[in-house]
């Protein structure tokens, strides 16, 4: 039988529903979803397998200006996107006029692989709207097919899923069939620990933080984790403690909760809080948290 693989490689503007269309196709919480921008750091691969297919999502940051040395890692996790894509899918929403970085535009609408661009969020439209931003994106980026749907809300979903696989070259599969991701697991009990953050502190706080899972034992009934969630300052690290450990213990429940479900096992979790001075800006730091690979 013929078998197709290949990359499809999810770019866009941050917040545009990346993360939730790649988690849709593959059926798993693979990339974490908040309301924040900037949520996804890293670039996340998702595997999709059928008899005769094999596709490999990547899931990136959204595109933005960087402004410390953690942001340029971030874009350029965004630049290899391109780089080894067999199909782009460029990802916007209702409302929305331009990518926040011109280069980046331009290498989509010079793409020589197939393109897709995904008019997310139609739920939140009506016909009117929808009409005219469709022809306004099909002037913008000529060379794309474009596909009104809702991520959220599992619009036109299959119908974009059944095109990649079309569009996927002839290639016997990159990976072993019953693989999901490329990630370890330690990094999926990061993620959860990240994202409850997201969701429940402010302004600064998210985004000064990174999640090191060091220890991860498993046996037949228990996986037992120890992780650390450094912050860059004194006041950031009784922040995210909170009163009498409050808001620390409710991380760690939720977080706890998430894990045993993706892991469909019973989850200890241990969370401890440490400073690490300015880690954004420090090429060593981040080269250890597996962003900056120059």
């Amino acid at each position: 039988m013929a078998h197709k693989a290949g990359f499809v490689n999810i770019i866009g503007n941050p917040n545009v529903g990346k993360s939730t269309l790649m988690n849709a196709f593959v059926g798993e919480k693979l990339s974490i979803i908040t309301s924040k921008a900037q949520t996804t750091r890293h670039r996340i691969l998702g595997i999709v397998n059928g008899d005769d297919f094999q596709m490999i999502l990547s899931d990136t940051p959204g595109i933005i200006k960087p402004a410390y040395e953690l942001q340029e890692s971030m874009m350029d996790f965004v630049k290899s996107a391109f780089e080894d894509a067999d199909v782009l899918i460029y990802m916007v929403e209702i409302g929305e006029k331009e990518l926040k970085d011109e280069a980046f535009f331009n290498k989509i609408r010079n793409a020589k692989i197939p393109v897709l661009l995904l008019l997310n969020k139609i739920d939140q439209s009506n016909q009117e709207q929808l009409e005219e931003q469709v022809q306004f994106w099909a002037e913008k980026v000529s060379n794309a097919e474009i596909y009104p749907i809702s991520a959220l809300e599992n619009f036109n979903i299959k119908e974009v899923f059944d095109r990649l696989v079309e569009l996927l070259p002839d290639s016997p599969p990159f990976y072993p069939k019953d693989q999901l991701t490329d990630k370890p697991e330690r990094f999926f009990v990061n993620e959860s620990i990240r994202e409850k953050i997201l969701l429940h502190y402010k302004k600064e706080i998210p985004y000064a933080v990174e999640v090191e899972t060091e220890e991860f034992i498993e046996d037949d009934t228990i996986i037992r984790m120890r992780s650390v969630i450094m912050v860059e300052r004194d006041s950031q690290k009784g922040i995210i403690i909170g009163h009498k450990g409050a808001a620390l213990k409710r991380v760690g429940v939720e977080s706890r909760k998430e894990l045993e479900k993706f892991f469909n096992k019973k989850v200890h979790l241990e969370l401890y809080v440490k400073i690490n001075k300015n880690w954004r800006s420090n090429q060593r730091q981040l080269k250890r948290f597996g962003y900056n690979n120059k």
